[in-house]
C-alpha cells in the first residue's frame, strides 16, 4: 500500500468467505462482486465485513465459500436511494486478495485493521450508556481521487470519546482501529421490523490536528 493515492485509506481484513460472488455493478466493463467475510474476534464473537471484488483480480465463478482469504484495500461508501430517503452503504473495496492455504494460521494476520486520515463532516455526539460508559459517534471524511469522497460512521470508547466529544466539523484527524458489523431492527410497517446489519469502525486511536490552515 504504497500508493500516494491510498495512503489516506488502508484497509487489511482476513477471515472466512460465507458465499458465492453476488454481482454489484459494472464500471467500463469491469465487473464488481460482493461477498460477506467472517473475521473473527479477540473476544471469540465475529464481525460479518462486505468486500466488494473486480473480476480483473480473481476468477469470481470461483466459489470460495468456507476458504479463508486476505484483502487488503480500502473502507467505501455510496449512497443508495430507498424508502424516499439515503442510506449509506459501506465495504471493503478489494485491491488485492490472497486465498489462503489451508493450514495458514489467522491469528498470525492483520485480521480487521483499518487507518483513516479523513475530516469530521459532522457534530460528534457524545453519550454515557446507562453502566456509565463514554462513547462518541464521529463521521469521517476521506478523500478520494477525482473529487469523490467516503463517509465512514466511527465509534470511540472511553478517554477517546471523551477527546472525540469536543472535535469541530472540519478538523483533521487520523485514526486506527477496525471494522465491526452491528444488527439492528429496521421498522418497515406497523408490525413489521427487519434485520439490518450497519457497519463502523470501532477507534482504538485517534490523533487530532484541528482544521487545516
Amino acid at each position: 500500500m504504497t500508493d500516494k493515492i491510498f495512503d489516506t485509506n488502508q484497509v487489511s481484513v482476513a477471515g472466512e468467505v460465507m458465499n458465492n460472488f453476488l454481482f454489484s455493478h459494472e464500471v467500463f466493463g469491469e465487473g464488481f462482486y460482493l461477498i460477506d467475510v467472517y473475521v473473527p474476534r479477540l473476544s471469540k464473537t465475529y464481525d460479518v465485513i462486505p468486500v466488494m471484488v473486480s473480476d480483473r483480480i480473481i476468477d469470481v465463478k470461483e466459489d470460495l465459500t468456507g476458504k479463508k482469504i486476505e484483502v487488503t484495500g480500502q473502507f467505501r461508501s455510496y449512497n443508495r436511494h430507498e424508502e424516499n430517503k439515503n442510506r449509506l452503504i459501506l465495504s471493503v473495496f478489494a485491491r488485492e486478495l490472497r486465498i489462503l492455504d489451508e493450514d495458514e494460521d489467522l491469528s498470525k494476520l492483520k485480521t480487521n485493521h483499518i487507518f483513516l486520515d479523513g475530516y469530521v463532516c459532522k457534530e460528534p455526539v457524545y453519550r454515557k450508556t446507562p453502566l456509565g460508559r463514554e462513547i462518541s459517534d464521529l463521521l469521517i471524511a476521506v478523500n478520494r481521487p477525482y473529487g469523490k469522497s467516503d463517509y465512514i460512521p466511527c465509534i470511540c470508547w472511553g478517554r477517546n470519546a471523551r477527546y472525540a466529544g469536543s472535535f469541530e466539523i472540519g478538523g483533521h484527524l487520523h485514526l486506527y482501529g477496525r471494522i465491526q458489523s452491528r444488527e439492528y431492527q429496521k421498522k418497515i410497517g406497523e408490525d413489521q421490523y427487519e434485520t439490518r446489519i450497519a457497519y463502523e469502525v470501532s477507534v482504538n486511536k485517534l490523533e487530532y490536528f484541528g482544521i487545516d490552515q
